[in-house]
């Protein structure tokens, strides 16, 4: 008799591990819950992403167009500077002839 009662208890204890062990209904629903939020997210950060990498392909090519722009004043003002430099020299070999003029006149 002793026997049998420990096989029903260990029958019912193995049953209740069993039972207790899976997971209900509302066990499912819970972990689909959460993996459906934990797509919403990915889905919602992927789109972020995507919303930063145009965001920062576009100031790329803004920051581009200043550099083209910069690179074009500073090739304007070096030219500007050349002729300033040209015309100064220019200036300066016709301040030197009218000097060699004046002293040819104030020789005779």
């Amino acid at each position: 008799m002793m026997k049998r009662s420990v096989l029903v208890i260990t029958v019912m204890l193995a049953i209740a591990f069993v039972v207790g062990g899976c997971a209900t209904k509302s066990d499912l629903k819970k972990a689909e819950a959460r993996e459906m939020a934990i797509s919403a997210k990915a889905d919602q950060a992927a789109q972020d992403a995507q919303a930063a990498k145009a965001a920062a392909d576009e100031a790329m090519m803004k920051a581009n167009e200043a550099v083209e722009r910069a690179e074009a004043a500073e090739r304007r003002a070096e030219e500007r500077e050349r002729a300033a430099a040209e015309r100064e020299r220019i200036a300066e070999e016709k301040a030197k002839q009218a000097e060699a003029v004046f002293k040819n006149s104030m020789k005779k």
